[in-house]
């Protein structure tokens, strides 16, 4: 599988993403600037997380303008498949790719901590490694990880099964108290109606090695691998 990383001006997950692919499942992964391309000749573009160009206007605003997201535009309607992590779902909601918006964490603050998940689908190309309702733990690291989109766009994901994670307590039960931003229907990731598009504020990238204290996130990159073979 060949693997490219974006690099807009202020990301900062970049490195971790690049390790997973290269070195911890055996990639041939590439670093590209935010001014560079093209894109063909991928199989999967990971966007990173971090603070695109400073987070100036909102989160991923900017560089829903930037040259190599339009080659991720072009890149994702030929059906490439492209991962989003963190600023890097926010990014692809700015841009159009996925629907809906992340705003202001409810209690207004940054959270990084270890955050509970419950699998919803297994049916996309980024979670077929993982079983229908298991509970696993990634952690998330954000200010702007607030889901939301309005009603029509929430029944259409309900009904076209394109929540991917959704935040919930060790039993998977979906509550409030389990929500650590306010996100609409708990949402922590989704897929567009094509599922080759991912979305997910928690950083599987973070949970793919022991060392790091747990593997729950290698589903992530595992169902991914499997798919494109």
């Amino acid at each position: 599988m060949k693997v490219a990383v974006l690099v807009y001006p202020g990301s900062n997950c970049d490195h971790d993403c690049y390790h997973v692919a290269k070195h911890v499942f055996g990639s041939e992964t590439s670093y590209v600037w935010h001014k560079d391309g093209p894109l063909s000749g991928y199989d999967c573009v990971i966007v990173p997380g971090g603070f695109s160009y400073g987070d100036h206007l909102r989160p991923g605003a900017i560089a829903s303008y930037s040259p190599i997201t339009e080659e991720l535009r072009s890149f994702a309607g030929g059906g490439g498949f492209v991962i989003g992590i963190c600023n890097g779902f926010q990014i692809l909601c700015e841009a159009g790719l996925l629907p809906g918006s992340l705003m202001r964490n409810k209690d207004l603050k940054f959270i990084c901590e270890k955050s509970t998940l419950k699998v919803k689908s297994t049916n996309t190309p980024f979670s077929s490694e993982y079983k229908e309702g298991e509970v696993i733990t990634i952690p998330i690291a954000h200010a702007d990880g607030n889901y939301f989109a309005d009603d029509d766009t929430l029944k259409s994901l309900q009904d076209n099964d394109q929540i991917v994670f959704t935040y919930a307590d060790s039993n998977g039960k979906e509550l409030p108290e389990a929500n650590p931003n306010g996100s609409l229907l708990n949402i922590a990731g989704i897929v567009n109606e094509k599922r080759n598009v991912l979305g997910m504020m928690p950083h599987p990238e973070r949970a793919a090695e022991e060392e790091l204290g747990g593997t729950d996130g290698r589903g992530v990159f595992e169902s991914i691998i499997k798919t494109i073979g």
